[in-house]
């Protein structure tokens, strides 16, 4: 499962942003079911950052949300990125040189979910 979270920083409190994105990226890291993670920021508009998290399934993402050092670094933080999904479940991929591996969706086929 794939997390992004993107964000629209201010020139001038960017030191700030990136201190604390550091500290949401070592206490998610620090979760069970965390696979890798990138603060990453846009070539041509410094002012556009996304944290991208990857993780073994979504139970283990909204159980890390639910730990400590989470909530107290993490959470803070990725209240303030842009409001629109973030939670994207992988339905194919391509290992570098290799066929795409199309993979079922976990979501319900109800339409409660």
């Amino acid at each position: 499962m794939l997390v992004t979270n993107r964000f629209v920083v201010d020139v001038d409190v960017a030191d700030d942003f990136t201190e604390r994105a550091h500290a949401a990226l070592t206490a998610l890291a620090a979760c069970r079911g965390y696979l890798r993670g990138q603060l990453v920021r846009a070539l041509d508009d410094p002012r556009h950052w996304s944290l991208v998290t990857e993780w073994e399934s979504v139970g283990t993402y909204r159980r890390a949300l639910g730990a400590f050092e989470v909530k107290v670094s993490a959470v803070p933080l990725l209240a303030e990125s842009v409001d629109e999904p973030s939670a994207y479940e992988a339905l194919a991929t391509a290992a570098p040189g290799g066929a795409v591996v199309v993979a079922e969706s976990d979501r319900a086929a109800g339409p409660y979910r």
